[in-house]
């Protein structure tokens, strides 16, 4: 039984048009085929190896929701999650600075909301506090004596961290120390530079002994020091996806070589073992897998992720590389439509004549209408379906009792709702474009 506060966060998502941001298992249509493969990874993830998968498809295909139901579900099991957005302007793969910040930025737990960076660094302290006044020898009645075994503590849960990325081990201590002098502001700022935030002051910098600004080889060794605090914070793992990689087709070319450049590396990384407990997810059409703008382009790159796709889709193997999308079918398309109206009704006034008038055949009807928007292209049609039925049909039979969706609504989709993707499928050929000709 769904809370009905995950009930209106889904339907909420749904009425604006976007992916809800929890409760994905109950719209998860089709993906089940994949959940013993990903479980898999993330145990392997877990013991301390690292893995990298791609997921491919058309628009529409799923893409985004598939990479949030597979966080929610590492959530569930013990892992921290991050997406970023790929982009020219802001995240840059060939600048990891660009991209570590982002994930510090958007990193979330189970108990958690994006943002959880600082509530992971006080959980690792507190962690300290309690193994030490669990600890038989201990006096928990002795404050000083409580701090000094905190301190001895910690120092050798950092020991390797002080090997392997020495500056996030210095800003922990440095935290520790500003915490305890009551000094917010330079723990905040502390936070920041572990979050990989420019521009910290000097004053905050000198308490940690910090030199210079992050670059793309540092970033990458805070990223190393993020997994080892995660995982002695009791998280199993942190899976980081980059959404939107196609975009790289669109930026100047030595960006994008570098950019693919720095994919291989990270790639070799996780083979390598320097990032053990990270999970990394891109997802791209396949004219980003395939074309001459996108892997392809670097040949290593290419190799590293070749998938055999010639076989039907029913025989794909979802531990390869590479995992393709292929978009719901008409028949999925319903029955995800039927799952969201009795959703719905679990937290509607007026379930019996919600039942009724928007029973199975005219969920149907609706779905077969949004389709045909698009040429029939199922694939296209989900997101403005349930934006549909929700928003349109469902919460007006639930307001207006005389309200029956037969008689009464008439489906109109505009091109100020749609995406650029759909308006593109929306027009099957030249004579559909209106020209605003003089």
């Amino acid at each position: 039984m769904i809370s009905p506060q995950r009930r209106s966060e889904i339907l909420n998502a749904l009425r604006r048009g976007a992916v809800p941001s929890a409760g994905l298992d109950v719209l998860a249509v089709g993906l089940d085929r994949f959940e013993d493969a990903i479980d898999e990874d993330l145990e392997y993830v877990a013991s301390g190896h690292g893995v990298f998968k791609a997921v491919r498809g058309e628009y529409g295909t799923g893409k985004t929701f598939l990479s949030r139901w597979l966080q929610e579900r590492a959530r569930r099991q013990g892992f921290a999650t991050s997406e970023v957005q790929v982009s020219e302007s802001e995240t840059r793969l060939h600048k990891w600075q660009s991209v570590y910040r982002s994930a510090a930025e958007r990193i979330q737990t189970q108990n958690t909301q994006p943002g959880a960076l600082g509530d992971i660094i006080n959980r690792w302290f507190f962690q300290l506090e309690e193994d030490v006044r669990n600890d038989p020898e201990q006096d928990p009645a002795d404050p000083q004596a409580v701090e000094d075994a905190v301190d001895e503590l910690m120092e050798r849960r950092l020991a390797e961290m002080t090997r392997t990325t020495p500056q996030f081990a210095s800003v922990l201590r440095a935290y520790r120390r500003a915490m305890r002098e009551d000094d917010v502001p330079t723990a905040q700022g502390l936070v920041a530079w572990l979050a990989g935030q420019p521009h910290v002051g000097q004053a905050v910098k000198r308490e940690a002994d910090l030199k210079g600004e992050h670059d793309h080889n540092s970033a990458l060794n805070l990223t190393r020091g993020l997994l080892m605090l995660l995982q002695d914070a009791g998280h199993r793992g942190l899976v980081l996806v980059l959404d939107e990689v196609e975009t790289l087709q669109r930026v100047r070319s030595d960006v994008r070589e570098k950019s693919l450049n720095a994919l291989r590396q990270i790639i070799d990384y996780l083979d390598e073992g320097r990032f053990p407990g990270l999970y990394v997810l891109i997802t791209g059409t396949p004219a980003f897998f395939d074309g001459p703008q996108g892997i392809q382009r670097l040949p290593p790159l290419a190799q590293r992720l070749q998938t055999d796709f010639s076989a039907e889709p029913r025989f794909d193997n979802p531990k390869a590389p590479q995992i393709r999308l292929q978009g719901l079918g008409r028949e999925q398309l319903v029955d995800l439509g039927t799952t969201i109206r009795d959703l719905f009704i679990e937290g509607a006034s007026a379930p019996e004549r919600i039942e009724e008038r928007a029973d199975d055949a005219y969920v149907a009807d609706l779905a077969d209408a949004v389709a045909g928007e698009f040429g029939g292209d199922v694939k296209i049609a989900p997101r403005l379906f349930l934006k549909k039925l929700v928003s349109g049909v469902l919460d007006r039979i639930d307001q207006h009792p005389d309200f029956d969706p037969r008689q009464h609504y008439e489906l109109t989709v505009t091109e100020d709702e749609m995406t650029v993707e759909e308006r593109n499928r929306a027009y099957d050929s030249v004579d559909d474009i209106d020209l605003d000709v003089d």
